[in-house]
């Protein structure tokens, strides 16, 4: 135990070590149902940040995206970056009736408990975030298991229609996404020649806030940070829930790195 104790520490102040340690292949880290990338932070510890890749993205791609990663380090956040499974020749996420066999809870929490045991990450304070597809993974494993982790953060993603009829709360999440996204717009649109549709987001939001026993279907709180309007709502203990407009696409935006941090920092326990 000690030893482990001090190869954790080793790894927590050196974050390129940390990525090597996994192993030969650039830093993969291998589990049993999949792998994942991470760097840590300068410090003992650290919370988590799982950033889940779009469709035909990669985990290693993710970590490329400089813009949002080390705006979490510098934080004090280890990032870790899972890799989709492979559906018709693309990496994805199993977020929906056919689109693979991988219980994507399962990976995810074993990803956690992996980087927990060869790093040190502090387990009982993990966000998942992702885009796109990685975002339509978020709100669904929130939908069914919003007690598996922390808080929930999607970037341009929501729900499929149908969509869900309720879903488990109570559940913190913090939703952004461009006013001009064409790829999953905020109405939604159709898929596979109308074989799959993309929800509404505002009626996804509609869902949280019955799932979070909210006071009201009007927010009770708007502002601004940078480019992205804000509106938030009042529900019940355990639960937030808040929507970031920004006037981009289909993108994870400059800033959404910091102003998540202080979302998540601002609630009780976070």
């Amino acid at each position: 135990m000690r030893a482990k104790h001090l190869m954790a520490l080793c790894f927590a102040f050196s974050g390129q070590a940390a990525v090597a340690a996994c192993g030969a292949d650039e830093g993969t880290c291998d589990i049993s149902s999949g792998s994942y990338h991470i760097e840590l932070p300068d410090s003992e510890n650290p919370p988590l940040v799982i950033f889940l890749h779009g469709y035909g993205g990669s985990g290693s791609g993710t970590m490329k995206n400089r813009g949002m990663v080390e705006p979490l380090l510098a934080r004090g956040y280890a990032v870790m970056a899972p890799e989709g499974a492979v559906r018709n020749g693309r990496q994805s996420w199993n977020f929906y009736d056919g689109f693979g066999d991988r219980d994507e809870k399962v990976f995810l929490t074993e990803a956690v408990q992996d980087a927990t045991d060869r790093f040190g990450i502090d387990g009982d304070r993990v966000v998942l975030g992702g885009f796109s597809a990685g975002a339509f993974m978020v709100n669904y494993l929130a939908c069914a298991a919003p007690e598996t982790f922390s808080a929930y953060v999607p970037v341009s993603g929501g729900f499929w229609r149908p969509h869900p009829e309720t879903c488990g709360g109570p559940v913190r999440l913090f939703h952004t996404h461009g006013w001009v996204d064409n790829v999953v717009p905020l109405e939604g649109r159709l898929l596979g020649g109308g074989r799959y549709h993309q929800g509404d987001i505002f009626a996804g939001l509609e869902i949280w806030r019955e799932a979070n026993e909210c006071v009201d279907t009007k927010p009770d709180g708007f502002g601004t940070t940078d480019q992205f309007m804000r509106r938030r709502w009042t529900c019940a203990d355990g639960g937030a829930l808040e929507f970031a407009l920004f006037p981009g696409g289909h993108t994870v935006p400059n800033g959404w790195a910091d102003m998540m941090v202080d979302w998540y920092e601002g609630l009780p326990g976070g």
